[in-house]
């Protein structure tokens, strides 16, 4: 814990940031400075919320690329991973400047502090230097940053102290007493002035979220690096405040001398108060020395803790396939993001260099324009954290204004403070140091150009690098049903939730497919892998799966073929091709479930490959059950042949088919199944809100791998819907049978299908008693229409003992037989055959008539 709160203090470098930006304070509001100062700590404050809430419910490196993605997608994410990394590079490149000055500064060599030359080399080495602690490892540079930080706090308490007791035993001229109008905010001049004073004091407490970044470095990292947050802005606040009030005290804000308000000091108000407060000779000369190094300290210890959220945002965001897969690379020895740690540290050199051949009033307006970074990027992780946890805000109330009322306000706020100093502060000609004649938009301030063309730059660079992540969900989601068909035998609903990091679309897909006799297929499966080849591959062994099931193939049957696929793709691969690593076939270790249930007998017949449970909840106890299957391989693996087994059910059984993802956020193998079982309890809900219920439960938030949902209630066939006949192998059978079906069909009403349905059923029995002989059985099933969907069919079945079914042709003229099949395909919706245990069965689907026909 102290070691996280360290971190976040040094971040935001108390010390340089006040030198920094109490002149600016001063110059805007007046008097009012501590009070100002004090209210920025609100708006992060409420943010430090945010952070804490994120942080509890998924320690990513704790980046608002991470959250945000989860929140609210992958674009939006990856703008709040940049709006970080634009914020960190820009402010590294001044924090090193002033550590190179305040270094030449503190041995005296005030010559070279004035050389832009000597002053960028400076910076370059300690950038250097402060990588290689970074990249050595977190400890040691947490162990840096406490006596870095103890110097810091001890010289500023001892500067705060002192000046307090001069202003109130030997004042100087400047001195005034402390006031309670300089604690209320209505005596600000404007409301402009207020806002203004605001975006600058913002800055000052920035950095604090560093504690967060670190968090899967520290112990505890789902507790301790969130309160650490909350720690440093209060500890911050408390530091401000006394500073703030005591220099103001001691100094007044006049503009000559050492008033705050003199324009000439205002880039480092603390170096010029250092004299008048400490004296210039004997102990006073040491103590100013030493408020030298407490600002060199300041902006070094500012610079390694800026690296290091800097590089753990673009290792996450590696990670992730956000970026390039070498900055997710870790030392062995280290464990520090390598590629992340030096890159970083280069790329802010090459910035540093860049800005600074442009000249230094454009890398002092590219310092002022990361408060726009800061205010975009805190404030979508307070919108993050308020929608990744809208489902539990009615929990409680705690839930309510730590999870939503808090960050949502601590959003509103950035978001207001970033729209009005873009185009109402920065964007003014005669603010900062620089002007750029833009085209169509006229001369515009430096800091805005530099703030928003930044993020428009991430912005572009985003659409170049989600566009894989993009294109594997679009092909994701085009190959799954659009919406589940209606069917007699079961009802259904499903949820397909895609992994919200960018490499994170696989293949997982679900299916409901319709076969012979009202019976149905029902399919999950789980491919290894993301990206655009797990998505194809899913594409794939789906469209197997329903060709393989309207052959109406039995489970272990399908799942041994579907293998077979596998199998020959992988034969297909080019030559030389290890089929290992980062090429290997996804479709080798795919996960499946098949599942045919038959709504006129109630079995349910079911084979897996690999690691797939299912859930049954029967309807008179409502209480889940996982049985066991047969185990089977996953696909393209070896084991035992896959086997089929029989489950009976009764009438409105809930089946629940799901992926392992469905239980990523539990605590625990054991305890996903218990979760989705209470989610399931109230069984007689509508399958939707089941759908629902089960997901905010078990995945309230985030992602990391595709999950899949498919919830299924079944039907028991109305026996008045079924009527059936033996027969023995007698010709003299078939005008028998044909004049019974006549005579049930007119029991249902349909009067219409009577000729068609004799003329099938007689070709098909004439058929089995000519080439296989008896028993035969003819069966007829009539559906009823399903609300809000097409009419309902008549299926006629013969079935005999045989095993070679018949084949569709055209008869040539001279030929006696052969017609018979082709004329039964142009009186049908569609025919075909499945084999059984004892034999085959033939069967036709003829569309019911409306019930408004004539």
């Amino acid at each position: 814990m102290f070691s996280s709160v360290v971190i976040g203090l040094a971040s935001t470098a108390p010390a340089y940031s006040l030198a920094a930006t109490l002149g600016l304070i001063v110059a805007g509001v007046g008097l009012q400075a501590p009070i100002v100062t004090m209210l920025a700590f609100v708006p992060m404050l409420l943010i430090a919320y945010a952070y804490r809430e994120l942080n509890a419910s998924n320690a990513d490196c704790g980046t608002a690329f991470t959250w945000a993605t989860r929140a609210f997608g992958p674009r939006t994410g990856w703008m709040g991973g940049w709006g970080l990394i634009v914020a960190d590079i820009l402010v590294l490149a001044n924090l090193a400047e002033i550590a190179g000055i305040y270094g030449f500064r503190l041995v005296g060599l005030d010559g070279l502090a004035g050389s832009r030359l000597w002053t960028t080399v400076a910076g370059i080495v300690w950038i250097v230097v402060l990588t290689a602690v970074c990249y050595i490892g977190i400890e040691i540079s947490a162990a840096l940053q406490r006596w870095l930080l103890c110097v810091e706090v001890a010289v500023l308490v001892l500067f705060a102290v002192t000046a307090l007791v001069r202003v109130y035993t030997s004042a100087p001229p400047t001195a005034i007493h402390i006031s309670a109008s300089w604690f209320d905010p209505f005596q600000v001049s404007s409301a402009k002035a207020l806002t203004s004073g605001l975006l600058v004091a913002v800055f000052i407490y920035w950095g604090w979220d560093t504690a967060v970044t670190v968090n899967e470095e520290t112990v505890d990292s789902t507790r301790i690096p969130g309160r650490a947050a909350v720690i440093s802005t209060v500890l911050l606040l408390v530091t401000y405040a006394l500073v703030s009030t005591s220099a103001q005290a001691f100094a007044g804000i006049g503009s000559s001398g050492i008033g705050l308000g003199n324009t000439g000091n205002s880039g480092d108000v603390l170096s010029g108060l250092g004299d008048a407060v400490f004296g210039s000779h004997g102990p006073g000369l040491v103590f100013s020395r030493l408020l030298i190094l407490m600002v060199l300290t300041s902006a070094l210890a500012s610079t390694q803790t800026t690296i290091l959220p800097l590089a753990r945002t673009v290792f996450s965001m590696a990670v992730h396939k956000a970026l390039p897969a070498r900055f997710a690379r870790v030392h062995r020895r280290f464990l520090t993001p390598t590629w992340s740690t030096v890159g970083m540290g280069a790329l802010s050199i090459a910035v540093m260099l860049l800005l600074s051949s442009f000249s230094r009033n454009f890398l002092a307006d590219s310092v002022e324009s990361v408060g726009l970074a800061i205010a975009f990027y805190y404030g979508l992780t307070g919108f993050a954290c308020l929608w990744y946890h809208r489902r539990v805000l009615t929990r409680s109330a705690g839930d309510l204004l730590c999870k939503g009322v808090l960050p949502g306000l601590g959003g509103l706020l950035m978001l207001a403070l970033f729209l009005y100093a873009a185009f109402g502060v920065y964007a003014d000609p005669g603010y900062g140091a620089t002007v750029v004649d833009l085209p169509l938009i006229g001369p515009t301030g430096g800091v805005t150009v530099v703030g928003l063309g930044a993020l428009l730059l991430g912005f572009v660079l985003m659409l170049v690098i989600t566009r894989e992540h993009t294109t594997a969900l679009k092909l994701q989601r085009s190959l799954l049903p659009h919406r589940l068909p209606p069917h007699t035998a079961v009802q259904a609903a499903s949820r397909y939730l895609p992994a919200d990091n960018g490499s994170g679309v696989g293949g997982d897909w679900f299916d409901v497919i319709p076969l012979s006799g009202t019976r149905v297929g029902l399919v999950v499966g789980d491919v290894v892998g993301h990206g655009l080849r797990a998505a194809a591959t899913m594409g794939r062994l789906r469209t197997g799966v329903r060709v393989l099931a309207r052959l109406d193939l039995a489970p272990d049957e399908l799942l041994a073929r579907l293998a077979d696929l596998v199998e020959q793709t992988a034969h297909e691969r080019p030559p030389g091709h290890s089929g290992r690593g980062r090429h290997a076939d996804e479709a080798r270790g795919v996960t499946c479930l098949y599942a045919v249930y038959d709504p006129v007998s109630g079995q349910c017949s079911l084979a897996r490959a690999g690691r797939s449970p299912l859930a049954v909840v029967p309807p008179d106890t409502g209480v889940a059950d996982y049985p066991e299957l047969p185990p089977g391989p996953p696909l393209g693996g070896t084991g035992p042949p896959y086997q089929s087994t029989e489950l009976r059910l009764a009438p409105g059984s809930l089946l629940a088919f799901f992926t392992d993802g469905l239980f990523q956020a539990a605590d625990g193998p054991e305890a996903g199944p218990g979760l989705l079982a209470r989610a399931l309890a109230d069984h007689r809900e509508s399958l939707e809100a089941l759908c629902d219920r089960a997901v905010a439960t078990l995945l309230p938030g985030p992602v990391d791998e595709d999950a899949t949902l498919l919830l299924v209630r079944t039907r028991l066939l109305d026996r008045n819907r079924l009527a059936q006949w033996e027969l023995a192998a007698d010709p003299a059978a078939v005008a028998s049978v044909r004049n019974t079906v006549g005579k049930q069909l007119g029991d249902w009403g349909l009067d219409d299908l009577v000729f068609t349905t004799e003329l099938i059923v007689t070709e098909l029995v004439t058929n089995a008693i000519r080439y296989v002989g008896g028993p035969i059985q003819v069966r007829l099933i009539r559906t009823e229409p399903i609300s809000g969907f097409a009419g309902g069919t008549l299926i006629c079945e013969v079935s005999d003992t045989g095993h070679t079914a018949p084949n569709l042709r055209h008869a040539a003229s001279e030929d006696e037989g052969g017609r018979g099949l082709y004329i039964i395909a142009q009186m049908t919706h569609q025919w075909g055959t499945r084999y059984t245990p004892t034999g085959k069965i033939i069967w036709t689907e003829q569309p019911l008539p409306p019930p408004d026909s004539p």
